[in-house]
C-alpha cells in the first residue's frame, strides 16, 4: 500500500474530486493547508498599503490506496490539477506499513 499526498491549488479541489471519483477512487483526507515553494507568495494592495502574502492557499489531499493503483490515481492528479503555472503543486507517494479499519477491525488492504 502507498499513501499519496497531492498539495495543489486551492482552486482545483473540485476538478480533482471529479476526475478522482470518475476513476472509481471516492475515499480521501482533504486538509485545508498554506505554503509555498518557488511561487513565493504575492503582493496585495488594501487600503492603499501594500503588504506580502508568503503564505499561499493550498489544498492537502491524502489517499491511501493499492501498489497497482497508484499511478493511475497520480496521473489523475497531474491532469486535473495542473494549470502550467508556478504553484500548481507537488505529489509525494510514501509507502504504508499497515492500515487498520477501526470500526471493523479488518487490517491491510481490505481495511482502504
Amino acid at each position: 500500500m502507498k499513501k499519496i499526498e497531492a498539495i495543489i491549488r486551492d482552486t482545483k479541489l473540485e476538478d480533482v474530486k471529479q476526475k478522482l471519483n470518475s476513476i472509481g477512487i471516492s475515499g480521501m483526507t482533504v486538509i485545508e493547508a498554506k505554503g509555498f515553494g518557488r511561487q513565493k507568495g504575492h503582493k496585495e494592495l488594501y487600503r492603499s498599503a501594500e503588504y506580502i502574502v508568503d503564505l499561499i492557499p493550498k489544498i492537502k489531499i491524502e489517499i491511501v490506496a493499492k501498489d497497482e493503483d497508484v499511478q493511475k490515481i497520480v496521473q489523475a492528479i497531474v491532469e486535473s490539477a495542473a494549470t502550467g503555472a508556478i504553484g500548481d503543486g507537488k505529489i509525494f507517494i510514501l509507502p504504508v506499513e499497515e492500515a487498520i479499519r477501526i470500526r471493523t477491525g479488518e487490517k491491510g488492504e481490505a481495511a482502504i
